[in-house]
């Protein structure tokens, strides 16, 4: 019996032109086939009436999304575990659907992206550019390097579609079902793909530059904000536990980390993170720093949002002043006064900043190593009572 049940969904809206060649190529490759009309009025699934495809249709034009999400819905109805998606404009070729479907084998809990090929003919420079803007937001809200965030090839496992409930309905959703995946444990991952780019004026593209550019730009403001955010999202895996950390109950809190999923070396770099950032003179900054450096590097941001509550207010000043006074004049800042800290606040800034540089690594590290110690021997012992159980 066929462990993974594959169908590939095309959704189509105008593109009478070439809809018939990607359909035939296609079923070439893959037996099940399924075309979504969005309100096409040009005619385009007359032109394939007589091919054995699944054909579904929106009165009116909806979105790419909105087709998918049909397209979706639809293959969960009739068993199928697994869609790969492909546009309908000759520009993905039909000739990588394997490509995919071992991908899928390998990795049937994740979102398969095809990383286009730019070494080809008539790339724009839109495609180009925007697939490294993409790529960035998506770094910023996730933690996660993908290829070409922007590709439209894609495989996905149809259980996240029961899981999420997606918004988007145009070309924006192809980002939201990347981050909202990608928070929820999802692992994304990358398959060469080839591509063609008929030359300008030719191909036919629905993409609204100002319209569907603002789209994108809204939604990835509200996901980037989301993700400053030091709440847990909700996991794929309904058996996860979100995390309560806290630096009242560092004991409690340890032993959860432990039993997590995360390395013992990414949670102490978080920490040792956390540390080095509320160190420094960022003046209600921290917190801001803190959610982006560890959104961007994929750290646990509540172990770094946790760990700087050390730097409280006046010790880790204090102790950075003292050091950058040392460091500036061979002795310590012995006269506290009006004087001192008030009309020479802009010297004990730099002296704040000067001695961060030395203190803030310093701290990171101890307070980073201490972390992997105490969660390298609670796995240990976690361990040993599983294999003794």
């Amino acid at each position: 019996m066929e462990k993974n049940k594959i169908l590939i969904l095309i959704p189509v809206f105008n593109h009478g032109t070439s809809l018939r060649q990607v359909v035939k190529e296609a079923l070439g490759y893959h037996g099940a086939v399924m075309v979504i009309d969005d309100g096409s009025t040009d005619g385009s699934m007359d032109t394939i009436r007589d091919l054995d495809v699944h054909c579904l249709s929106h009165s009116r034009n909806q979105g790419k999304g909105a087709a998918i999400r049909t397209g979706a819905k639809e293959a969960l109805s009739l068993g199928y575990t697994h869609m790969i998606t492909m546009d309908a404009d000759l520009q993905h070729r039909p000739k990588d659907i394997p490509l995919f479907k071992i991908k899928i084998e390998c990795h049937p809990t994740a979102i398969i992206i095809g990383k286009r090929d730019f070494n080809t003919d008539n790339v724009p420079f839109s495609s180009v550019f925007g697939r490294s803007f993409s790529n960035f937001w998506l770094r910023i809200e996730t933690g996660h390097k993908v290829a070409d965030v922007q590709s439209g090839f894609r495989a996905y496992p149809l259980a996240l579609f029961e899981f999420f409930n997606f918004k988007e309905n145009r070309y924006s959703f192809e980002v939201e079902v990347l981050v909202k995946s990608a928070w929820a444990g999802i692992a994304l991952k990358d398959v060469d793909i080839s591509v063609l780019y008929q030359p300008k004026g030719e191909r036919i593209s629905h993409f609204k530059f100002l319209k569907d550019n603002l789209y994108l730009t809204h939604l990835n403001a509200r996901l980037t904000l989301r993700s400053f955010l030091p709440f847990p999202h909700k996991q794929f895996n309904e058996d996860a536990r979100p995390e309560k950390l806290t630096v009242l109950k560092p004991v409690r809190s340890l032993k959860r980390l432990a039993d997590s999923n995360m390395s013992p070396a990414r949670i102490a770099t978080s920490g040792g993170v956390g540390v080095f950032l509320g160190a420094l003179p960022l003046i209600a900054c921290h917190t801001l720093a803190i959610l982006i450096i560890s959104g961007f590097f994929r750290l646990n941001k509540l172990v770094a949002l946790s760990t700087s509550q050390l730097c409280v207010v006046p010790f880790m000043p204090a102790l950075c002043i003292e050091t950058g006074h040392f460091m500036r004049y061979g002795r310590f800042l012995t006269d506290i006064s009006m004087e001192t800290l008030g009309y020479q606040c802009l010297d004990r800034l730099f002296e704040w900043f000067l001695g961060s540089l030395l203190v803030a690594p310093v701290a990171s590290l101890m307070v980073g190593g201490l972390i992997y110690s105490v969660l390298v021997t609670m796995k240990k012992k976690i361990g040993e009572l599983t294999t003794s159980d």
